[in-house]
């Protein structure tokens, strides 16, 4: 530890106040292993919150992305960027679709999705196009990703939301059909495969494919936000495709460029001609230095095998914490353990976030979402090793956490 190296309670009292902060400071970190500023070491189980796909200090993305510094980093998209092509290319292939669209964020990959609806609608001669989403959807905190959210803790204090949304609930085809029956307005049906922030909410197979199939039958778009669930977490590329359907649409972030912030926007035949220049644009997406993130961190997953480590290690983990927590699951302390691969919640009957500080404290990284649900979403890199350590230390604080008086 150097003179300039905190050994206090890290603050920044010079950052807006948007994030309730744990009391630490991440200094470096090492495939699923990190260290704050006093040294201690910590296991992540959150990777950025889904997003450090090939886990930290990557030797080949780090070398690509210092390479790639030297060359480019920016040019705007007045020209072409032949990473952009490549990477597109890659996506193209692993989807079935057709093209792609580069922004930044999971946010402007919805934002863009939405708009990619209504123009589908005008350009059908629809005045005021309306598109369905989902009760505890996720989508962002712009207006229009915050109006199409289903949570009203963070949409309160931002009204008027915009209009335009049909709320439905989970996995239910015939209230999707009810709550859209008769209405020429509908332009898209738009969800998350599985639901993160909104609690680790699986859609069913079935459900998937039903909703493909009334899509097509209605002429709507299908609208699948992979951001979180996408980029092999579940073992596939993306999670709707162990449906064996695919969308008209699909926004990505998160993992797809390991750190590096990188949103898309993949479309099929229907949604690929859409869009035409002038209609929308992005700054800082698809730039050379986040392009060569992406196409880096798809290499190494292939190249190591990431998506079958992902569903070994995620069934894994999945069967030993349900058998770390049996005795909670079989007295409904615990209601579910749910997900597929390494996006996996733990479903309480209580609300749980004390467990984020204990799990610092205990030497681990998790997250708490929807208030009573324990979200794991580790680097694919994970092992069974590790994750038998985060069984080992997670098991006893939620079985500590469930038996303190309410």
């Amino acid at each position: 530890m150097t003179a300039a190296t905190p050994a206090t309670t890290p603050s920044s009292p010079h950052v807006m106040n948007t994030y309730g902060r744990l009391p630490i400071a991440l200094s470096h970190g090492q495939g699923c292993r990190v260290w704050d500023v006093n040294g201690r070491e910590y296991l992540d189980a959150l990777g950025g919150i889904a997003v450090n796909t090939v886990g930290h200090n990557h030797p080949q993305l780090v070398a690509a992305l210092q390479d790639q510094v030297t060359k480019l980093i920016h040019t705007s998209n007045y020209y072409h960027i032949p990473l952009q092509e490549e990477l597109a290319k890659l996506l193209v292939e692993r989807s079935g679709m057709r093209s792609v669209f580069f922004c930044s964020t999971g946010l402007e990959a919805n934002e863009a999705a939405l708009k990619l609806a209504r123009k589908f609608g005008h350009d059908k001669g629809i005045e005021r196009p309306e598109v369905v989403v989902y009760e505890k959807a996720f989508h962002g905190r712009s207006i229009a990703t915050l109006s199409a959210t289903g949570n009203p803790k963070v949409q309160a204090g931002f009204g008027p939301l915009v209009e335009g949304f049909i709320r439905v609930p989970v996995n239910n085809i015939e209230a999707l059909k009810k709550a859209t029956e008769g209405n020429p307005n509908v332009v898209a049906v738009f969800f998350e495969a599985i639901q993160g922030e909104g609690g680790v909410n699986p859609m069913h197979m079935d459900y998937l494919r039903d909703v493909r199939a009334l899509c097509n039958q209605r002429d709507w778009l299908l609208m699948i936000d992979e951001v979180q669930c996408g980029m092999g977490r579940t073992g596939k590329w993306f999670a709707h495709q162990w449906a064996g359907i695919q969308p008209d649409v699909m926004p990505l972030a998160k993992g797809l460029g390991s750190g590096v912030p990188v949103g898309a926007v993949v479309v099929g035949p229907k949604a690929a001609t859409i869009f035409q220049p002038g209609n929308h644009g992005s700054t800082f997406g698809g730039n050379p230095l986040a392009m060569r993130a992406g196409v880096e961190t798809i290499r190494i997953m292939e190249a190591e095998g990431l998506l079958a480590n992902a569903e070994k290690v995620g069934k894994h983990l999945k069967a030993s914490l349900e058998k770390a927590l049996q005795a909670e699951i079989a007295n409904g302390g615990v209601k579910e353990v749910r997900g597929q691969g390494l996006m996996l919640g733990i479903d309480l009957a209580k609300p749980c976030g004390a467990l984020v500080q204990r799990a610092v404290d205990a030497g681990l990284l998790i997250s708490v979402t929807a208030d009573t649900v324990v979200r794991l979403v580790p680097s694919l890199i994970l092992t069974t090793a590790e994750a038998d350590q985060i069984v080992a230390i997670l098991a006893p604080l939620i079985s500590a956490l469930l038996k303190e008086a309410a």
